[in-house]
C-alpha cells in the first residue's frame, strides 16, 4: 500500500510539473534576422556598400584578371615558348597575390564595420526583445536556430524586428 501511495505522488507531482511547464510561455527568435532587417541595419547596409563599392569593384576587376590568366594558361600553355609561360605564370603568382591580400583586406573592414553596428545596436535589441517577452509573458525564449521545430505562432523575431524599429 505504501509503494502504491508513493507511486501515486510522485505521479501528482510530475503531474504538477508538467502542467506548470505546459504554462510556461515559450517562444523562439532567431535575433540574427531581427537585427538585419531592422532600417538601422539596412541603413548601416547600404553605408557599407558605398563605402566599400570601389574597392570591390577593383578586387573583382582583379579576381577576373587572375582567372583569365589561369586560362590562358590552362588553354595556351602547351604552345608558349617557355619564357612567355614563365611571364604568365608570374603575372599569375602576382595577381593572385594581390587578389588574396585585397579581398582579405575588404573582408577584413567588412567585418569590422558588421562588428562596430552589433555593438551599438545590442543594447537597443536587448530593450526590444525585452518588451516583447515581457507582452506575450514569455518565460522561455530560444534561439530560433537551435530549435528542430517550432510553429509559427512561437517565433517572436517579425515583431523584434518592428520593435527594435519603434525604439528612439
Amino acid at each position: 500500500m505504501r509503494k502504491w501511495m508513493l507511486a501515486l505522488a510522485v505521479t501528482g507531482a510530475l503531474g504538477t510539473a508538467a502542467g506548470t511547464a505546459q504554462a510556461n510561455e515559450v517562444a523562439v527568435l532567431d535575433w540574427q534576422q531581427a537585427l538585419l532587417q531592422t532600417s538601422s541595419a539596412q541603413q548601416s547596409m547600404n553605408q557599407l556598400k558605398n563605402q566599400l563599392g570601389s574597392q570591390q569593384k577593383q578586387v573583382k576587376a582583379l579576381g577576373e584578371e587572375v582567372q583569365k590568366l589561369q586560362q590562358r594558361l590552362q588553354s595556351n600553355g602547351d604552345v608558349m615558348s617557355d619564357s612567355e609561360r614563365q611571364n604568365v605564370m608570374q603575372q599569375l603568382r602576382q595577381k593572385g597575390g594581390q587578389f588574396q591580400q585585397q579581398r582579405g583586406q575588404l573582408e577584413q573592414k567588412r567585418a569590422q564595420q558588421e562588428q562596430a553596428f552589433l555593438k551599438q545596436a545590442r543594447p537597443k535589441l536587448d530593450r526590444a526583445i525585452e518588451q516583447v517577452v515581457k507582452r506575450h509573458n514569455v518565460d522561455v525564449l530560444v534561439d530560433r536556430n537551435s530549435v528542430i521545430y517550432a510553429g509559427d505562432a512561437l517565433d517572436l523575431t517579425q515583431e523584434v524586428t518592428q520593435t527594435f524599429n519603434s525604439l528612439n
